[in-house]
């Protein structure tokens, strides 16, 4: 006989709004606390990292790692991905050399054919044999005499605008281009949204704070919590903290040691007229990170925006963002003037700076694009990092106390062996049966019409106060 069992989510992120879809699929009774009005409010994303090519300084482990959570991910959330692919660049001033990344695309293409083999379900980021394809400056030179396609369907089709539009005489040769598709976070938020009001059995709590939890004797947790100016108590057999960068506060009304980072970071929305109709992939430039030569990361939209990331200390990184715990605490306290942007406002003058200094960073590669200007408020928010290790980039949960789950998730694409790890300690409580252990209930998805993920993806933009073509596609208009 299994155990009846309530669960409690605090934290309506990536990792809390999952686990609620999940372990509402599996029939248990749900509860998810969220301190703000809507769901996936917290820092953003943009990137599937189907082979972590953005990040050359992790280990080959971790980008496999990330290959195998990105199909997982993309299989759960179909709806959430844009499919179209990342080019890679390297400027003339970096320090390594376009060949030393063709070891990591040989090994994340092989990794990508022997999951074929045990899945077919698991071939969706293409042919294994596409998953990279090179260009040498001559084959850049041809595709500039080419016109643009309203709707690419091949790589090269989606190569023309990047030929047109790159300095040619500012980057290494040759250019790379992975099935590293797009996230978007609005569509995450509304479709996950709309999955919870399909269950029965999952309450979800908007704009409630948690105020305190305790255990008693049965192992069962008390929640103290205000929602509506009214202050109200519920119990129950299992938490699971989602908090994002705030899981240290949950982590002290727990009295459970911890070790963790939480880091500031900020993208930028930008608009350029005149490639309204033009459709890009995503184009990274390799730098240092936190020297003026960072990454610059070039993220399209419909409707001629375009998100930015620049891993400086005058666009994405912040002077004094990173911080750690102390033995005090399990939380680390990031600055007041980042506490204000997280939970009040930006300063105009802030968000014009930061977005131009944007602008400018990619228009060192894409000339074109200093004439793009402010398209809206940054993207912004605090991530959390277990451990003591910046650079780390794979992560999903850890289980410090009895019937307690700390979600740690670097990066989206992990929700799903976070959700294997969970659902592994809830058949050992026998609150769920043995037999659903890594299997995906898909069922969930055939709700989910287009029209309606799309109007709660534009509600979720219009309520944090983004243009909604940030909650579109980018496909042809």
């Amino acid at each position: 006989m299994l155990k009846k069992s309530n669960i409690a989510i605090i934290g309506g992120g990536v990792a809390g709004s999952t686990a609620a879809v999940y372990l509402g699929q599996m029939g248990l009774n749900v509860t998810l606390f969220e301190k703000e009005p809507s769901l996936v409010s917290g820092p953003p994303f943009c990137h599937l990292h189907a082979g972590g090519n953005l990040y050359r300084e992790i280990s080959d482990e971790q980008c496999v790692k990330l290959l195998k959570q990105s199909i997982d991910f993309l299989r759960f959330y179909p709806f959430v991905v844009d499919y179209r692919p990342t080019v890679i660049a390297l400027p003339l001033n970096d320090k390594s050399k376009p060949k030393n990344l063709l070891p990591r695309l040989e090994l994340l293409k092989s990794e990508y054919e022997k999951l074929i083999r045990d899945d077919e379900n698991n071939k969706v980021l293409g042919e294994s044999a596409d998953y990279y394809k090179l260009y040498e400056r001559e084959a850049l030179e041809a595709l500039k005499e080419r016109q643009t396609v309203e709707t690419p369907s091949n790589a090269d089709e989606w190569m023309i605008p990047v030929a047109q539009n790159i300095d040619l005489d500012k980057i290494q040769f040759p250019l790379m281009m992975v099935q590293e598709y797009g996230l978007n976070l609005f569509r995450l938020a509304g479709g996950a949204t709309l999955a919870l009001e399909e269950l029965s059995n999952v309450t979800l709590h908007t704009e409630t704070t948690v105020n305190s939890l305790r255990k008693n004797d049965n192992n069962r947790w008390k929640i103290c919590y205000t929602k509506n100016s009214k202050k109200q108590e519920e119990y129950f057999d299992y938490l699971i903290n989602a908090a994002g960068f705030r899981t240290g506060k949950i982590d002290d009304l727990v009295k459970v040691p911890c070790k963790k980072m939480v880091e500031f970071k900020a993208a930028y929305v930008s608009q350029w007229d005149g490639y309204k109709k033009t459709l890009f992939p995503e184009i990274i430039f390799h730098g240092e990170r936190g020297t003026p030569q960072g990454m610059g990361q070039f993220t399209p939209y419909p409707g001629g925006y375009f998100q930015l990331h620049g891993m400086t200390e005058n666009i994405t990184l912040y002077k004094g963002g990173l911080v750690s715990n102390t033995p005090l605490s399990c939380q680390p306290e990031l600055a007041q003037s980042f506490m204000q942007k997280i939970e009040e406002s930006w300063s105009k003058e802030e968000v014009e700076e930061r977005t131009s200094s944007a602008i400018r960073h990619i228009a060192q590669f894409i000339p074109a694009f200093e004439t793009a200007t402010v398209g809206g408020k940054p993207l912004f928010g605090a991530q959390q990092i277990p451990g003591d290790d910046p650079t780390l980039r794979v992560a999903e949960v850890s289980f410090p106390a009895e019937h307690y789950a700390r979600c740690e998730i670097v990066k989206v694409s992990s929700v799903m062996d976070m959700m294997d790890a969970i659902v592994k300690q809830l058949i050992e409580l026998n609150f769920i049966d043995a037999s659903v252990q890594g299997k995906r209930d898909l069922n969930y998805l055939e709700n989910l019409h287009e029209e309606k993920i799309t109007a709660y993806a534009e509600q979720s933009a219009q309520l944090r106060e983004y243009p909604t073509c940030l909650a579109h596609r980018n496909v042809a208009l």
